[in-house]
């Protein structure tokens, strides 16, 4: 139990170091790149804010590469020390040996996704925010709630709000749609219903229609219109749609499935946030793969030489899963992979794989 408390520590310190040196190295970068976006004249404190805001996302992307990195240096240092030797001495075999910081990347995955997800999604959310303030951008076109899909779209003139009961899988056929357009005042001027509504190249055609005019009208009931078929001018474009969901990184993951039951209730298919779900929950995992992988190619004697190679080896193997994983994720965002195999399949692999090469390397 010491042993492995030993290197549980040593793995958390060589951890810390790698993402102090990340940390160092993003974050003045970090401020040079929002110094370009939002320009010099905003000051100095923008672009403080958002670099901070826009860092911890960052880091989060690149855990897996921390914990790689981190068992590297952890297992290098150790074998430089000829502290291996002695463990391998005492009867220690290479899986018990690596077995502490395996449970401890476990313990660290399981503390990502509930407690730093949550505050990732917040920098995430608070980033897209203030960058639309200071660059002068739309907020959000979309937005889904229980009381169903809510869109907005305007012109120099007027404001125009969309309620939807339902809509297919990119929102552009809208179902027990109601349109309310607003003046530049605030005012409401006009209500219409529409049994369907469909998004055209610059309008929305509408069917089943009644329109209410709402300005100065005693009673608008009786000034209301019925038409088959109306075109309603309209900027929106299915592009604008699909992207002002947002990213699921801006949701927190215990959120999350409230929120794709609601995206499946207005009729999307929401596997970007399926995907990103499922991706979290084997966070874990990927983080165990990643020590193993480190161990496999560096829990041998540096007098055996080719040191460098085996470090390289060990890098690219790691991001080699990263790219397959990353790949396989485009895979089921859009639908061409089952959403478990896609977020599962690759860490498990690399689990095995790892421990197939530590045991024909180290046991074998």
């Amino acid at each position: 139990m010491i042993l492995h408390l030993y290197i549980a520590r040593r793995f958390l310190r060589a951890l810390g170091i790698v993402t102090a040196v990340f940390v160092a190295i993003l974050l003045p970068l970090d401020l040079a790149e929002q110094l370009r976006r939002i320009g010099p004249e905003q000051g100095f404190s923008p672009v403080l804010e958002l670099a901070l805001l826009n860092l911890p996302g960052k880091l989060y992307e690149m855990i897996p590469l921390f914990v790689l990195l981190g068992t590297l240096l952890m297992f290098l240092g150790l074998a430089r020390s000829s502290e291996l030797v002695v463990v391998r001495a005492a009867g220690r075999s290479a899986l018990r040996a690596a077995a502490s910081p395996v449970v401890v990347a476990g313990l660290l995955g399981v503390l990502v996704i509930a407690v730093l997800n949550p505050i990732v999604a917040a920098t995430e959310q608070q980033f897209d925010l203030r960058s639309a303030r200071y660059l002068g951008a739309e907020e959000r076109t979309v937005s889904v709630s229980a009381e169903g899909l809510w869109l907005r779209q305007g012109s120099a003139g007027d404001q125009t709000v969309i309620r939807a009961g339902a809509t297919n899988s990119d929102g552009t056929h809208l179902f027990d749609a109601s349109f309310f357009t607003f003046d530049p005042e605030g005012r409401v001027v006009n209500r219409i219903n529409a049994r369907e509504a469909v998004l055209m190249d610059g309008a929305w055609d509408l069917s089943g229609v009644r329109r209410w005019p709402l300005a100065d009208i005693g009673n608008p009931e009786a000034a209301a219109e019925s038409f088959e078929h109306l075109s309603l001018p309209s900027t929106l474009t299915r592009e604008q749609i699909r992207d002002s969901f947002g990213k699921p990184e801006t949701v927190p993951l215990y959120e999350l499935p409230a929120f794709i039951a609601q995206l499946n209730d207005a009729g999307f298919a929401a596997l970007q946030h399926r995907v990103w779900l499922q991706m979290e929950l084997s966070s874990p995992l990927m983080l165990a793969a990643m020590v193993l992988i480190g161990a496999g190619f560096t829990m041998r004697h540096t007098r055996f030489g080719r040191t460098g190679v085996m470090v390289l080896a060990a890098i690219l193997l790691g991001f080699g899963t990263f790219f397959i994983r990353s790949f396989a994720q485009v895979l089921g965002e859009t639908g061409q992979l089952p959403v478990a195999l896609v977020a599962w399949a690759p860490p498990v692999a690399a689990i095995l794989m790892a421990l197939a090469f530590l045991l024909h390397t180290e046991d074998g």
